[in-house]
């Protein structure tokens, strides 16, 4: 339970953060700052899903980036799933409990990322995408309910949507749809946990700088937000910490866009 002594305003609170396996994505910096905020971490990685992407696994390994997170111990433990499993985010959330005893943060931070157009999308990549970032995210929020202590304090679901609801992603379409799925479904599982004290809200965190993007396209989005600079994953770190803290208690059912005002007619 919650140290009333603590400074640190997470302490003693137990956080799953589902896609922490590269040191430059929003993941690993999100389990970071709740480490920081003094929460105990459940990482979830699928380092095979990084790897078929252009962008590659971590070159330092699952290894590396629990090592840069302070390694596992008494508030770090890992946990390696594939989510397009429909029997993992049981798992991952009974992982959770039977290590650090109780759940109370889920952060459903992992996705498939799919470039497809209308006229190559295929059946199959369809249903991956929704499996893995959808399906998983109503069947994480699903074992985490059945799992939370109402009797504990800061019940918390934080999904992650992508700005398709601003502007069309008509290149990357399986993507833009489990994502919108996502955006849809935040409203009625808030509603269906909002009785038990439990917040459930989204965040679309716009163009975020994890090395995924080409020079081209880093220069161009580049010029769409005023602050001269893409989002840095600590930027989205910091939203989903106040979203997960006692500060946040009367925020659910939103979907916020943390976008640093970024311009999409410019591009």
């Amino acid at each position: 339970m919650t140290n009333p002594h603590s400074t640190l305003p997470l302490d003693g609170r137990v956080a799953i953060v589902t896609g922490v396996s590269r040191r430059q994505g929003i993941g690993f910096a999100v389990a970071r700052d709740l480490l920081a905020a003094g929460a105990r971490v459940l990482a979830h990685s699928w380092a095979p899903a990084d790897a078929e992407q252009p962008w590659g696994a971590d070159p330092a390994g699952i290894d590396g980036v629990l090592s840069e997170l302070g390694g596992t111990g008494p508030r770090l433990a890992h946990l390696a799933a594939d989510l397009a499993d429909p029997a993992a985010p049981a798992r991952v959330v009974a992982h959770a409990v039977d290590t650090f005893g109780a759940v109370d943060v889920l952060v459903v931070n992992h996705a498939r990322s799919s470039y497809q157009t209308l006229a190559e999308v295929t059946a199959d990549e369809l249903d991956l995408s929704w499996a893995v970032n959808t399906r998983a995210g109503v069947l994480l929020t699903q074992a985490f309910a059945a799992a939370h202590d109402d009797a504990r304090p800061g019940g918390r679901v934080v999904l992650f949507t992508s700005g398709q609801h601003l502007a069309p992603m008509s290149g990357e379409l399986p993507y833009a749809i489990s994502k919108g799925a996502i955006h849809q479904m935040t409203l009625s599982l808030s509603d269906a946990l909002a009785d038990r004290g439990i917040t459930v809200n989204a965040v679309n965190p716009g163009p975020v700088d994890t090395g995924w993007a080409d020079e081209e396209l880093t220069r161009r989005v580049g010029r769409a937000l005023p602050a001269g600079r893409w989002g840095r994953p600590e930027d989205v770190a910091r939203l989903v910490r106040w979203l997960v803290s006692d500060d946040a208690a009367w925020i659910t059912g939103q979907v916020i866009n943390s976008e640093g005002g970024f311009r999409r007619w410019v591009m």
